[in-house]
């Protein structure tokens, strides 16, 4: 699925579930940090969490910690290349993969 905007991917991704978003930076109406901070937003009423990839032609120091900073699980600047890319997916994974097996705690307690 292709958005065009970043108000068209907000909308997107609360009408359809999505494994991964590969999210442009730079995009019109609305960009890619504003995008993602909308559905951050959103996720705090769901629970859930969509992972999302930066990409963007902005690859000047500190871009890629302003992205994660603003939400982004990833980052991979243009021109892409497929390593870099997998790389960025595979790192997504793995932590996702964590999370959902990381032991959960019970607590019990015994009436008095």
């Amino acid at each position: 699925m292709l958005a065009e905007t970043g108000k068209a991917a907000v909308a997107v991704v609360e009408k359809q579930t999505f494994d991964l978003v590969l999210m442009d930076v730079q995009m019109p109406e609305m960009d890619g940090l504003e995008a993602t901070a909308a559905i951050r937003e959103r996720e705090k009423t769901t629970g859930k969490h969509l992972p999302i990839i930066a990409m963007t032609a902005n690859a000047m120091i500190g871009d890629k910690e302003h992205c994660l900073q603003t939400g982004m699980d990833g980052y991979v600047a243009k021109p892409l290349s497929a390593k870099d890319l997998f790389e960025a997916i595979e790192s997504i994974v793995t932590r996702e993969t964590a999370k959902s097996h990381e032991p959960q705690a019970l607590a019990a307690h015994a009436g008095e």
